[in-house]
C-alpha cells in the first residue's frame, strides 16, 4: 500500500490503482485492484499462515468486544474512532504470548497477564490522571465489590474541568471477561468460563461541584462479576462533566476514562 504525498487529492480508482482514505488515519493512500479470491484465502495451501492469522485475529476482536461491550454505552464518550483497534491489538499480544499453542489456534489467557490492562489508552491525547487525581480501592466482599474513591486527599488537586463545567460525577465500570481458547467442534474462539463472561456492572456517583472536596464511597451489588478461574474482572473509572440548568445536567465534552483495577 503506497500514501499519497502530493498535492492532489482524490478518492476511487484510475486505471489498476484504487485510491482511498482510511478513517482515524491522515492523507491519502494507493494499493493495485484486485487479489486473491475468499474461496483462495480459505483453501489455498498458500494461504495457510492467513488463514492462522484470521483465526487469532478474530479470537482476539471477540475478547475485546466482551470489554468493550462491558464498559457500557456511556464509555464510548471516552474513546476515539481508533480504540477498538488498538483493543484488539492489545488482545492479540496477549495471544501471541501462549507459547505451548498451535499457531492459529493459540490461548487468549487474559487472566495471566491482566496487570497489562492498566496500560489501555481510552483516548489518544487525554489521560485520566491528568484531569482527576483520584485514589482508588476496590474490594471483593461475598456478593458485592467496593469501591471506595478518595478525592483531593492532602496535595491532591480538583479535577480539572471544561471552562463551561460547573459540576462532574464518576462513573465505575465492572466488567468480567473470560480467557478464550480455540474450539476445534465450532471453529473459532470460545470462552473458557461461560459463567461469568460479558457479565458487567455501571454505577455512576453523585453529582459534585467542579471545587467540591468530598469522599466516595460506592458498593456494587453484583455477585457475578466476583473473581473466578480462567477469567479476569476489570474496573474502569471515568470523570463526566456537567452545566447544571435548573433542575437538569447537561453533559459536555471533557472527560476522560481509565482502568483502575484488575482481579
Amino acid at each position: 500500500m503506497a500514501r499519497q504525498k502530493g498535492h492532489i487529492k482524490y478518492q476511487g480508482t484510475i486505471g489498476d490503482i484504487r485510491h482511498f482514505k482510511i478513517k482515524g488515519m491522515s492523507g491519502y493512500f494507493a494499493g493495485l485492484k484486485g487479489g486473491p479470491t475468499a474461496n483462495q484465502i480459505k483453501t489455498a495451501p498458500e494461504f495457510a499462515r492467513t488463514r492462522e492469522n484470521m483465526s487469532e485475529f478474530g479470537g482476539s476482536a471477540k475478547v475485546a468486544k466482551v470489554l468493550r461491550t462491558g464498559l457500557g454505552r456511556g464509555a464510548a464518550q471516552f474513546t476515539d474512532s481508533t480504540f477498538t483497534g488498538r483493543l484488539t491489538a492489545f488482545m492479540k499480544q496477549i495471544n501471541l504470548k501462549d507459547t505451548t499453542g498451535v499457531r492459529g489456534k493459540r490461548a487468549i489467557k487474559l487472566s495471566e497477564h491482566k496487570e497489562a490492562l492498566k496500560g489501555i489508552v481510552f483516548k489518544k491525547g487525554t489521560s485520566f490522571d491528568s484531569i482527576c487525581k483520584v485514589s482508588v480501592d476496590a474490594e471483593f466482599t461475598a456478593g458485592s465489590v467496593e469501591i471506595i474513591d478518595l478525592l483531593q486527599v492532602g496535595s491532591m488537586l480538583p479535577p480539572v474541568a471544561p471552562p463551561s463545567a460547573t459540576h462532574y460525577r464518576l462513573v465505575y465500570s465492572l466488567v468480567a471477561v473470560s480467557d478464550y481458547s480455540y474450539d476445534e467442534e465450532s471453529k473459532t474462539y470460545e470462552p473458557i468460563n461461560t459463567t461469568t463472561n460479558g457479565n458487567s456492572t455501571v454505577i455512576y456517583s453523585d453529582y459534585y461541584e467542579v471545587n467540591q472536596v468530598v469522599n466516595i464511597h460506592e458498593t456494587a451489588e453484583s455477585g457475578e462479576t466476583e473473581p473466578m478461574q480462567d477469567s479476569t474482572t476489570v474496573l474502569a473509572i471515568g470523570i463526566e462533566f456537567f452545566v447544571k440548568n435548573n433542575d437538569n445536567y447537561l453533559p459536555i465534552a471533557g472527560g476522560a476514562m481509565k482502568v483502575a483495577g484488575v482481579f
